[in-house]
């Protein structure tokens, strides 16, 4: 049972704006609110931003066989194929009415770092098939990094925490930094459009894993949000695309850290028919930093609600419980 779709307002935070106190309240004033904010000014040029999503649309255009030969191998590196992920079992049919493509913190497969949970070499296209692919997604992930770093920075003091605590080396100093290409293919392709009465969705209901997340969209409205997940019906509101900004969100992560102040909240992807391109970038610290409530969120009246946990325990249980076992793929990779 759902109530009609409307079209929600976010707040709209400049990284170019001097007044840091004034993106500090428009942030906690979000936070607060949905969970969810727009980004602009970011230092990413529109051109280079083009190229990305030019990029993108030149891998999933690429013969499904060709795609298969970089199936996601167990550190979560490469190409996802439809219905892989199912976010919300419970209501979907199938999964995912999406294919997509993880691209993580590139090292070396001799490196001692290689044998922890999500780090390792990433996958790439040859560069016959695809040239300059590898050259161009490395500099964004690099960009949206460092964009990703600024935004912590506010989160920081909106918490009231130093304007620093993020930046520290068991957090964004080796974070687990994830970027994945996404393509929803239209209706024509696929024979589906999304329909929830019948559960199918673009993406399944779920809520983002990490500390941020940011979005870079098309034009194509698809995006819903629940700021209330307990409501009955619950109340979706579609998140309109921003040109040249980011649709920014706060992870399950934050959550814990915030006790519950600051919100992660639920959102899907509803689609009309039309293909759809996103690009998310998922931001989680370092693999053994202590998820647990920060000390400006408790009280004796508000006392930790969430045990700690270390932030790679907690990511490897939620990919495995959103993943197809890559066992049922077996033969299909070359």
């Amino acid at each position: 049972m759902e109530s009609p779709i409307s079209r929600t307002d976010l707040n709209c935070i400049s990284l170019a704006d001097p007044d840091i106190q004034k993106s500090v309240e428009l942030l906690k004033q979000a936070c607060l609110d949905s969970g969810f904010f727009y980004v602009v000014d970011h230092g990413i040029s529109q051109e280079f931003m083009d190229e990305v999503f030019a990029q993108s649309k030149k891998f999933f255009d690429l013969p499904h066989s060709e795609k298969m030969k970089l199936l996601r191998d167990e550190k979560n590196r490469g190409y996802t194929p439809m219905l892989d992920e199912i976010l919300d079992p419970e209501n979907q049919v199938n999964g995912d009415y999406k294919e997509g493509y993880y691209i993580g913190v590139e090292v070396p497969a001799d490196s001692p770092d290689a044998n922890r949970p999500f780090y390792g070499p990433n996958q790439w296209p040859s560069e016959e098939v695809l040239p300059k692919w590898r050259e161009v997604m490395e500099q964004y992930h690099r960009e949206a990094l460092r964009v990703a770093k600024l935004v912590a920075r506010i989160i920081a003091l909106a918490l009231d925490l130093d304007v620093d605590f993020f930046d520290r080396p068991e957090m964004l100093g080796e974070p687990i930094a994830t970027l994945r290409l996404l393509h929803y293919e239209g209706g024509q392709k696929t024979g589906q459009v999304s329909n929830p009465a019948k559960g199918v969705y673009g993406a399944g209901a779920h809520s983002d894993y990490g500390l941020i997340t940011l979005l870079a969209t098309d034009d194509v409205v698809g995006l819903q949000i629940c700021k209330d997940r307990n409501a009955q019906p619950q109340v979706w509101e579609y998140v309109a695309p921003v040109k040249g900004g980011f649709i920014v969100n706060l992870g399950d992560m934050l959550e814990r850290w915030s006790n519950s102040i600051f919100r992660s909240t639920l959102h899907r992807v509803v689609l009309d028919g039309r293909q759809r391109y996103s690009i998310a970038y998922f931001v989680e610290p370092s693999h053994d930093c202590v998820v647990e409530c920060l000390p400006t969120c408790k009280s004796e009246t508000n006392p930790p609600k969430f045990p700690p946990i270390t932030c790679s325990a907690y990511l490897s249980q939620r990919y495995k419980d959103t993943h197809t076992d890559l066992s049922t793929y077996s033969g299909g990779k070359a």
